[in-house]
Parts: structure tokens; C-alpha cells; sequence
């Protein structure tokens, strides 16, 4: 036999209360003496009451739910994203709905229509883009929008991104200050923003320092792609000795087929940097010098606006820095030889 819930009106009667009071009792900042309260609070505990959220923020036209539009979930950048995002949604008193996507746009917009569907007061893209319609018909709704690491705005919405370009300049830099000569770009063929922009930004340096780079550009954002590439880079007869990879998990798959296939020594003989400064680039088995995403203020950022009171309808952007983490995949004192420049 089902059993029916506890209502408030059960515990008012139990506690000797009106269900006013009740509603008071469990609304923040609301007014109720503490003898009141205790009451309520013992009866609430005796007859297992737990409040309703749901029914009462539709009450006030509002459901405490954000939508998490992702792909890739298993990836480690995204998961550590994931995880602040949902407990800086929990200490906001939100609750987190993930909708795991591919990269497709009507994969996203399905996301979408179910996170409308389930009254969301908000949605946090963090792959794919909503169509134009589409977010207008959020901000019709009332939701909120975030997009991180996304190329273009929407209006209602923040968008949050990283100057990935410099980082690729960066890499650049710090490659030809190790003594590197001969430059290798290896990266996903996801062609999301993110990973494009990083590209442009070595292409644009290596190009202004005149140096000559070879690049190669496979499959998904995964260790397995990070080996493929590693083969198609480091079996060459001209081999890089320098190569920014624009992600930590396939640098690490770099690093794996450098050292067991080929016997190449790293940094001796092979300088690698990544990007995204994922846990295992911190073992000891990669100590991989990268760019750590921040992803901490990533998460505070987003839900700060979300429960801010900015007005919807204007659109904001936040640029966020990535920060160099030097580590052991990069030659450190480098002494050009005589005659070398």
C-alpha cells in the first residue's frame, strides 16, 4: 500500500500550530518565536516532514533547479568542472540537473528543451551553443543563461572564457627559451572554441618568430587521440623537439609513447607542454608543465551571477587568465651552443 506523504497541514495539527506557521518555520529569515519554532521543528522530526522545495518555489515561480549542459563527463577537466559547479550550485541552495550531451547542436538543443520542460531557472552550457531562438525563448521563460568557454554570446546571458590564445603564444615562448627548434602543434579535431583558439594563438607566434612548426590535428579529447598523435609526430625523419599539446590528457599520451615506443627522453630530448592542468598531470609519472584552468573562480563566477539580481535581459563577459604551472616536461637553463642563436 503507498503510503501518503507528511503534509505541512499534518504537522501544524501534530504541533498545535497553523500552517502558516509552519510555512514561516521553514522560510528562511522569516518571523517565528523560538518556542514556535521548536515546537514545529519536534513535530516536523516525528512525522519525518521534509518541506516540499519544488512546490514552493513553483508557488513563487521559481524551482531552485540549474540545468548542467555538458559533454564528455568522463573527461578529468570536466568532471573537476562539474564537481564545483555543483557544489557551489548546493552551498546556493540550487539544485544541479546534468544533462549529458555529444557536441552536436541539436544534441544541445534537446538538452535545452528539456531543461525548460523542467521549469530550470537556469542553464550552464559548458559544450555547444544554443541557438539564437532558442535562448530567447529561455529568456522568455525566465532562465538564465551561462556559457563557458563558448564563442558566442547570447542576450540574458554570462559568458565566461579563458584568453586561450595568449596561452598558445605562451607556449611558444617558453618552448624556444628551453632551446627547442623544431615546434610541433598537436591537437583534437573537436574544433571547439577553446581548443581552436589555442591553436591560433601558436600559429601566431610561431609565425612571428619565424619558426617553423608542424602541427597534427585527430579525433576526440582523450589519451587514446594523444597516442595517435604522438605517432604521427614522432616517427617523422624531423621530429619536434618542442610540442604544445592543448590538452593535458592527450599530452599525456604523448608522453606514454615518447618514452616506451620511441625511448625518447623527456625533457632532454623532448620538451611537452599541455593545458588544463587535470590531476594526473601533478604524477609523478607526467609532471607535466601546463596552463591550469581556474576552475574554482570558473564555478564561484557562474553561480554568483545566477544568484545575483543583474538585470536578464544584458548580456556580460568575464575573461579569465590561464596561469602557467612549470613542472618537469620542459628543458629548465638551456645554454645555446656557440654560433646557435
Amino acid at each position: 500500500m503507498t503510503r501518503k506523504a507528511v503534509s505541512a497541514k499534518d504537522v501544524a495539527e501534530l504541533a498545535g500550530v497553523s500552517r502558516a506557521a509552519v510555512s514561516r518555520c521553514f522560510t528562511p529569515g522569516a518571523s517565528l518565536s523560538p518556542k514556535t519554532r521548536e515546537r514545529i521543528l519536534q513535530a516536523a522530526d516525528q512525522l519525518g516532514y521534509q518541506v516540499n522545495r519544488l512546490a514552493s518555489g513553483l508557488i513563487r515561480n521559481e524551482t531552485g533547479i540549474v540545468a548542467l549542459i555538458a559533454a564528455e563527463l568522463s573527461t578529468p577537466y570536466r568532471s573537476s568542472l562539474l564537481s564545483a559547479l555543483t557544489e557551489k550550485l548546493q552551498q546556493a541552495g540550487k539544485l544541479a540537473l546534468t544533462i549529458n550531451t555529444d557536441r552536436s547542436d541539436d544534441s544541445v538543443e534537446q538538452a535545452l528543451r528539456h531543461a525548460i520542460s523542467y521549469r530550470t531557472d537556469a542553464a550552464i552550457f559548458l559544450s555547444g551553443m544554443p541557438a539564437r531562438s532558442l535562448a530567447e525563448t529561455c529568456l522568455r521563460n525566465g532562465m538564465r543563461l551561462v556559457l563557458i568557454n563558448r564563442d558566442e554570446e547570447r542576450p540574458g546571458s554570462l559568458r565566461l572564457r579563458l584568453n586561450d590564445a595568449e596561452a598558445g603564444r605562451r607556449a611558444v615562448a617558453l618552448l624556444l627559451a628551453a632551446g627547442c627548434r623544431r615546434l610541433g602543434l598537436a591537437s583534437s579535431a573537436a574544433d571547439t572554441p577553446s581548443l581552436t583558439e589555442r591553436e591560433r594563438g601558436f600559429r601566431e607566434a610561431a609565425m612571428t618568430a619565424g619558426v617553423e612548426f608542424i602541427e597534427e590535428r585527430r579525433g576526440p579529447t582523450s589519451y587514446e587521440t594523444g597516442q595517435d598523435l604522438a605517432m604521427a609526430l614522432l616517427a617523422r625523419p624531423d621530429r619536434p623537439d618542442g610540442i604544445f599539446c592543448t590538452t593535458d590528457l592527450m599530452a599525456c599520451g604523448i608522453i606514454d609513447v615518447a618514452r616506451w615506443r620511441f625511448g625518447i627522453r623527456i625533457p632532454e630530448e623532448l620538451s611537452l607542454i599541455g593545458f588544463d592542468d587535470i590531476a594526473q598531470a601533478g604524477w609523478e609519472g607526467y609532471t607535466l608543465t601546463t596552463f591550469s584552468q581556474p576552475i574554482e573562480k570558473i564555478a564561484a563566477e557562474s553561480v554568483n551571477w545566477l544568484i545575483s539580481g543583474e538585470q536578464k535581459n544584458q548580456a556580460k563577459e568575464v575573461l579569465l587568465e590561464p596561469k602557467l604551472v612549470m613542472r618537469r616536461t620542459v628543458r629548465q637553463g638551456f645554454q645555446p651552443v656557440a654560433g646557435e642563436g
